[in-house]
């Protein structure tokens, strides 16, 4: 999960990094006020967006007093960066600056370790510096062990050529960095830039961070970081039933258990659909190893409230759940639906107690249910169904 950068910053200075206050506004009045709330001199209105290049897409704008920051504010927000619509600014403190870095650490998993780059050289050409001069930006592996210390943060300032002036508040800097890292279970923090004010401090004037959202469950607060509206709604209504789904833009919805499978199928709809007028799978969603009635339930209530969807593919191995049992499953989920199940499904089932399983599929006679022995065959009957709009 990509953090919106007044999150960044908040969590920055909750593990002591140096930033500049910062409020958040989604109007030019709340601009105003913001500005007023940091003392009424020079402030910066900064888009605020989940992509890099807002300041050269005109999204960051200096202010001179809370007017004018109301006035950049209109002119920012409903812009379109990079295919994201602006909802909200950032005002923040201006800052004087003498010298902008830039230092980020992120998981390397080429190497299967972290990865340090920093650079004495920061700002929005970054990107060209790390192709044109690549000796520029320094590289440094850091052990998850040992990750950055005292020695590993001397290291990091010295490969990339900070002047000795900087080099211990760049260094400490960096290390407090490093605990925003651990501590939230991150996979990118970025700070571009890293500045060194005209009264010389060392403050992170900007922030990207990236979550790990496999640790989100050793971090409760980390739900009050999601961007809600951006969200779609069969995506957050499958997360809060602990499904693994993922939306596409298709009309056979899929379910199988095991992420494998679930992606091979999606391949096998997408070659068959091409029989059919283009038919696309409509989803990811993988109910895991066990497939009760209430886990298929849940995962034909999300499929089934996709209105693009216009038939579901079931395709379920048996193994450590029981054939006999996602077909139970099946049924008792047709049953719990009821009305609310109104398009047509194609059943494959194969693996442990596969025989039982159909038997108890074939005698409940579901009139929406179709079972094909094979995922090909499965795969061409959905396609079918989903291009004759039978739903």
């Amino acid at each position: 999960m990509d953090l919106f950068e007044y999150q960044a910053r908040d969590v920055f200075a909750a593990h002591g990094v140096p930033v500049l206050d910062g409020r958040v506004a989604a109007t030019p009045e709340e601009a105003r006020a913001a500005a007023e709330a940091l003392g009424g001199g020079t402030v910066v209105v900064k888009a605020q967006v989940k992509t890099g290049g807002r300041g050269k897409a005109g999204g960051v704008k200096l202010a001179h007093g809370p007017d004018e920051a109301a006035a950049r504010a209109g002119e920012i927000l409903g812009m379109d960066i990079k295919g994201h619509a602006v909802h909200r600014v950032m005002v923040a403190e201006g800052a004087s600056i003498a010298e902008e870095y830039y230092f980020s650490v992120l998981l390397d998993r080429a190497n299967r370790t972290y990865l340090a780059m920093a650079s004495k050289e920061g700002g929005m050409e970054i990107e060209q510096l790390a192709v044109e001069r690549p000796e520029a930006l320094a590289r440094i592996p850091v052990d998850a062990l040992t990750g950055i210390d005292d020695a590993k943060a001397a290291e990091i300032v010295e490969a990339a050529g900070f002047d000795a002036e900087v080099r211990e508040q760049v260094a400490d800097t960096i290390k407090k960095l490093w605990t925003v890292f651990t501590a939230e279970d991150a996979t990118l923090v970025e700070v571009n830039p890293l500045i060194k004010s005209a009264d010389g401090r060392i403050i992170a004037l900007d922030g990207k961070v990236t979550l790990d959202e496999n640790a989100e469950f050793r971090h409760p607060a980390h739900a009050e970081l999601v961007d809600v509206a951006a969200t779609d709604p069969l995506e957050r209504k499958a997360k809060e039933m602990n499904l693994n789904y993922v939306k596409l833009d298709g009309e056979v919805g899929i379910i199988g258990n095991g992420a494998g499978l679930v992606m091979s199928t999606l391949d096998v709809v997408a070659y068959a659909g091409e029989q059919f007028g283009g038919v696309k799978p409509a989803n990811f969603l993988d109910i895991g190893g066990g497939a009760s009635a209430q886990v298929m339930a849940n995962g034909l209530d999300v499929i089934l409230n996709d209105t693009q969807v216009k038939s579901v593919f079931v395709n379920v191995f048996g193994g450590i759940t029981a054939c006999d049992e996602v077909a139970k499953g099946i049924v008792s989920a047709l049953g719990i639906l009821g009305d609310e199940a109104s398009k047509p499904l194609v059943v494959r089932l194969d693996g442990n107690n596969v025989e039982e399983g159909r038997r108890i599929l074939d005698e409940a006679a579901h009139p929406l249910v179709t079972v094909v022995d094979t995922m090909d065959g499965a795969a061409a009957k959905a396609a079918e169904l989903a291009s004759s709009g039978k739903a």
